[in-house]
């Protein structure tokens, strides 16, 4: 059966809740209950030291933007438990729990899609429309930036050109991991999720490309970890230029958006795909 749009499922939501209050106002009834929508963020749930980074990217609003302040990996490294994963990041407990609650607190946060409910085809074309995109476009805008600032200041900062070799092999590597997803994973996916039915694919079980783009992200997480202790966490020098700041700002921005994408694919459409293979 086709899917619905995500906009047109909204519509229908307050829609329908817009029909309720009418009915409620003719009886004489309470307002209405809230009615479940697939794009609004389901009841908080509970946040303990116990649970996975994962789990708790995936089920808390905004829990992913708390973990990129703190400087927590939630989306290669998303099995430890918070426990560990703030010990490793040297943040209290109690510090990365109050913020995560504060984060269910603002009440913007509980419209954010819910990329558990939504259709998967729908998760798919976000990740390529907005993800993708962004890596086509700002890969080549950083890597001209990289080689002029190195022009300019490679000679006092020897560590720069480490920086233009790592992020040129990231880069390289993120094009044909792309390309794959969006000629060879991707399709089967949606497809998967349309109910038409899948034929014979070439890969076997989805799981087998799965696999290989999580074993990818795993090197980009890598990659982006070693800049970031090549360039003492972005810090930008005093002798630096406006290109130099803005070269280590954009960096820090490709990293942040890299990190939301693998988050997206590693433990939200993976599982799902898989989880509807069987």
């Amino acid at each position: 059966m086709p899917q619905r749009p995500a906009q047109l499922m909204l519509a229908e939501h307050q829609e329908a809740r817009r029909i309720l209050a009418e009915l409620g106002a003719l009886l004489g009834a309470a307002t209405p209950p809230e009615i479940s929508s697939p794009l609004e963020r389901r009841p908080n749930m509970a946040i303990t030291a116990t649970k996975t980074v994962r789990e708790l990217a995936v089920e808390v609003p905004n829990a992913t933007r708390v973990f990129e302040k703190l400087g927590i990996d939630y989306c290669c490294g998303g099995d430890q438990p918070l426990e560990q994963a703030c010990a490793t990041a040297n943040i209290a407990i109690d510090d990365a729990v109050r913020a995560l609650e504060q984060s269910t607190s603002n009440p913007a946060n509980s419209v954010a899609p819910d990329w558990n409910l939504a259709p998967l085809g729908d998760l798919v074309d976000h990740i390529v429309e907005k993800h993708h995109t962004y890596v086509k476009t700002e890969a080549p805008r950083l890597q001209a930036l990289i080689a002029k600032v190195v022009g300019v200041h490679g000679k006092n900062h020897p560590e720069l050109e480490q920086v233009q070799i790592a992020f040129s092999a990231l880069a390289n590597e993120l094009a044909g991991h792309l390309m794959k997803e969006e000629q060879i994973l991707f399709p089967y996916v949606k497809q998967m999720a349309s109910g038409s039915g899948c034929g014979p694919s070439c890969f076997g079980s989805v799981h087998n490309p799965i696999r290989v783009m999580m074993m990818e992200h795993d090197d980009a997480g890598k990659t982006l970890r070693e800049m970031r202790r090549i360039t003492s966490d972005y810090s930008i020098p005093a002798d630096a230029c406006i290109s130099y700041a803005t070269l280590f700002r954009g960096l820090v921005e490709f990293e942040q958006d890299l990190h939301q994408h693998i988050h997206l694919e590693n433990n939200i459409l993976f599982p799902r795909a898989v989880a509807m293979e069987q």
